[in-house]
């Protein structure tokens, strides 16, 4: 299973193009706030920046949370959301250890990354990519 990744964020400008294409592809929306990552400032205008985005953790600290069972462990890392299931509790997002699941005010939902890897090409500097998860990387040595 491939997961996202951004490696290069030495390379990133901060155009959000990555967080918009997310937003317009995967979500149905013309915000970034409504993406499965963001990307922020590493402190400065002159310290480049930062992308937060689903670690892909197995097992996910925040599916076990869930009350509804509204988000699932994925096989191999990350989570499925069944949003039928979800009652609006904010338990995962307050869950995810690196803050990558934003709890959308506007429609009352979780926003994660999906490791649908529909971001990377709109990056003009190569800053993510998409790469095999870490069991997979161990298995191969």
């Amino acid at each position: 299973m491939k997961i996202l990744k951004a490696s290069n964020m030495k390379r990133c400008i901060g155009c959000f193009s990555c967080s918009l294409a997310c937003a317009r592809n995967v979500h149905k929306s013309l915000t970034w706030k409504r993406s499965g990552i963001r990307i922020h400032s590493s402190g400065g205008i002159s310290t480049g920046y930062e992308a937060t985005v689903c670690l892909a953790c197995d097992p996910p600290p925040c599916a076990p949370v869930c009350p509804t069972e509204a988000l699932k462990p994925r096989k191999g890392g990350g989570i499925i959301f069944k949003e039928k299931l979800c009652i609006n509790c904010g338990e995962c997002a307050r869950a995810c250890p690196v803050g990558a699941i934003y709890f959308d005010p506007e429609k009352n939902i979780p926003v994660f990354c999906i490791h649908c890897g529909r971001c990377v090409p709109f990056c003009p500097h190569d800053c993510l990519e998409m790469a095999g998860s870490s069991k997979e990387e161990n298995n191969e040595q």
